[in-house]
């Protein structure tokens, strides 16, 4: 059954096979061109050179370019280079990527090696000392050399990659069981995915074995058995390892099903668990406890890679299964996750997103940060293109609504799609065939979930009886040149109930996440990690609605009547509440310039929500005045911020805790701010387990005035 599915699975188009028309989605992609044409090249290849002992040809960039993680920004801008010149065959972005791969392949050492930072930070990793992901700068540069090939069959990249596969290879050949473990106990991005890929186009086996090094079989085995072990554990390191697992899937086929059904497994509790109204997840990067989302809703949530990954999970899943719950996830995160974080002014990208009322986006510098999320951004925002059909055959499928063409070139065939949604309920789709000829072939159209009312199809003007197919309008006829098909999807306001407080609650409109703008008072930004700005709430923000007349569950009811569209424009009124004439609700994707509210507390005055609603944000904002300085535990970027140090020791999740472990003989440190003249306070959550020796595990340290406010010790002992 699993060797069928792959063989039955849908086919991608090639990324110039599809065009994008709406106007939003043009102009996203071609501020990410502009983007990528800016970039001063030898800027990005200056680390490789100085690795390899030459003296670079222009200054590295600053911000994560000048840190242990450089290297990994030219991974990104490679693979979203080799993107956008598969869109548009321009030939001065294949001029560039012909200029960086020659370089590189320059750079490459003897050994294969090849890198902007030098092999003495793996040997770090190994050594059980501290150093900022070098495995996931490399799965970067590895995947960055592979998409130049795909896109480009450029011998020179093929060359390179496979040599720096080779090195792989006899590095982690090397591995015993127990420093395996040491190894992927810090984040590897995707290695094993990239080494899967590797694997298919060069058909080396020690490229095949390099990619086992890195599949975590306990973690694989857990999630296929349905257990929820996610808590504490760092989610850009997590979801890129179930990418990988489908990979080895889809690489080796029905003998790994073991694979595609961890992978399947952890998309469920990943979506069903762990992730908010606009399909992202994750606070302060970390899992949470399963269905524990809103008491994590902060400044720091959803980080964006999260999405870009769990969307390259989801498509992989769709094309291999045809199930909707696939591509309705796809759509979700596309618009309000991905979309989202984007300026369409500057086309600078997002690292968190947050989930707390009250706060606001905060966009990176085209030169100064290079996070991680801005390399993710590079490569979303040249394949907005590549999810919205699929074919199999003589079978088209339609997943996505968005105005664009397709050039079913092996079919003769012209695909034209005018999606009107959200803001009307219609989608036309015009066929062309290049000869003029009837085409015989099956048209598969997505039914959405959000969905609500009648479905009306109208074929040429004329309304026609359609199959309906797992969730599927499927027409298989033959086609006549201009045939005209047009769709009526209906839509409505839909409630989305966090699972931990049914009464925090969010709003869509057919597939758009709903948000309301709160004013741009004082948009002053604080500092986390290294160089990543975050937003600030340091004035009252009511983030809850009181019904008028009813109480909470009749309010939510009836949202059809309490939550109206109000003109032509997407703009959203409430009815019956406290805040009718203050709060106007659209599309959160658009959302960019004021502070804005996803989540409202559905609440009546004096009931014991709204009181302890009002504690907790009175407790929030006394606890962040106080706060001196911070450091998230175990989070790398956080780590070398505040200048650790230490021997024998690693970074890990236990008990549910994300926190870092010293072995016997170990030790951790870290340098925080105080306030010269005063006593100060030193937070700590840890654990402290006797037994032979001793471990100790911190999650978090604050660093607070001896003024501050009592903190709740979250020990044992």
């Amino acid at each position: 059954m699993h060797a069928a599915l792959i063989q039955d699975a849908l086919q991608d188009f090639e990324l110039d096979q599809v065009k994008l028309t709406g106007e939003y989605y043009v102009n996203a992609f071609e501020k990410e061109l502009q983007y990528l044409r800016s970039f001063e090249v030898d800027r990005l290849l200056s680390g490789f050179r100085e690795t390899r002992g030459w003296a670079p040809k222009a200054e590295k960039y600053p911000g994560w370019e000048n840190t242990e993680i450089r290297g990994h920004t030219l991974g990104h801008y490679m693979t979203a280079l080799a993107q956008a010149y598969g869109c548009t065959k321009d030939p001065a972005l294949l001029e560039r990527l012909s200029y960086i791969v020659s370089e590189l392949s320059q750079c490459q050492l003897d050994s294969g090696y090849l890198s902007a930072f030098p092999e003495t930070l793996i040997d770090n990793i190994e050594r059980k000392q501290p150093a900022w992901v070098p495995w996931y700068t490399m799965h970067k540069i590895i995947a960055g050399l592979i998409a130049v090939y795909h896109a480009t069959q450029s011998q020179s990249a093929f060359d390179v990659v496979v040599r720096l596969g080779d090195w792989v290879e006899s590095r982690t050949s090397r591995w015993t069981d127990e420093l395996k473990a040491t190894v992927l106990a810090v984040e590897y991005g995707g290695m094993n995915d990239c080494l899967y890929e590797l694997y298919k186009i060069s058909g080396n086996p020690k490229h095949l074995e390099a990619a086992h090094q890195f599949d975590e079989l306990p973690l694989f085995e857990a999630i296929r058995q349905g257990k929820d072990v996610l808590a504490g554990k760092h989610a850009n390191t997590t979801i890129p390892k179930f990418i990988g697992a489908l990979n080895r899937y889809l690489a080796l086929g029905e003998s790994e099903t073991f694979y595609l059904e961890a992978a399947k497994k952890f998309w469920d509790i990943v979506v069903c668990h762990h992730s908010y109204i606009t399909g992202g997840n994750s606070e302060a990067e970390h899992f949470g406890e399963p269905d524990m989302l809103d008491r994590r809703r902060s400044d720091i949530t959803c980080e964006t890679c999260n999405s870009y990954n769990m969307l390259k999970l989801t498509r992989e899943l769709y094309k291999l299964t045809k199930d909707r719950k696939y591509a309705d996830f796809y759509e979700k995160t596309y618009i309000n996750a991905i979309l989202s974080s984007q300026h369409p002014e500057t086309g600078m990208t997002m690292y968190f997103q947050p989930m707390a009322t009250g706060y606001f986006k905060i966009y990176s510098s085209p030169f100064d940060h290079f996070w991680c999320c801005t390399g993710t951004g590079m490569e979303s925002f040249t394949k907005l293109n590549d999810s919205i059909y699929y074919h199999k055959e003589d079978e088209l499928y339609v997943t996505q609504f968005i105005s664009s063409t397709l050039d079913w070139r092996q079919k003769q065939i012209k695909l034209t799609q005018r999606a009107g949604i959200p803001e009307t309920d219609q989608v036309t789709l015009k066929i062309e065939t290049e000869d003029r000829q009837a085409k015989i072939f099956k048209l598969h159209i997505r039914i959405p979930y959000w969905v609500r009312g009648d479905i009306q199809v109208r074929l040429n003007g004329e309304p026609v009886t359609v199959d309906m197919e797992d969730h599927q309008i499927v027409m298989n006829r033959e086609w006549l040149d201009g045939d005209t098909l047009t769709l009526t999807l209906p839509m409505k306001v839909l409630v989305s109930r966090s699972p931990d407080n049914p009464y925090a609650v969010g709003f869509q409109y057919g597939p758009v996440v709903l948000s309301a703008a709160l004013g741009t008072e004082d948009l002053s930004q604080a500092q986390t990690g290294i160089m990543v700005q975050v937003p600030t709430r340091r004035m009252q923000v009511k983030d809850f609605l009181i019904p008028t007349g009813m109480n909470p569950d009749e309010w939510l009811e009836g949202i059809k009547r309490h939550l109206v569209k109000v003109g032509q424009e997407l703009v959203f009124k409430l009815r019956n509440t406290d805040e009718d004439e203050r709060l106007s609700f659209t599309p959160h994707y658009k959302q960019h310039q004021e502070r804005y509210g996803i989540y409202w507390g559905i609440v009546e005055v004096d009931s014991v929500e709204w009181k302890r609603h009002m504690e907790q944000s009175r407790m929030e904002r006394i606890v962040n005045e106080a706060t001196i300085d911070r450091v998230q535990v175990g989070n790398d970027q956080y780590e070398l911020q505040h200048a650790i140090k230490g021997k024998e020791t690693v970074a890990g999740a236990w008990d549910g805790q994300n926190g870092r472990k010293a072995d016997p003989g170990g030790w951790f440190s870290y340098e925080l701010k105080v306030i010269p003249g005063m006593e100060n306070l030193l937070q700590v959550t840890f654990f402290q387990i006797i037994m032979t020796d001793l471990f100790i595990f911190m999650r978090m340290a604050s660093c607070l005035p001896a003024s501050g406010p009592p903190w709740n010790e979250d020990a044992n002992s």
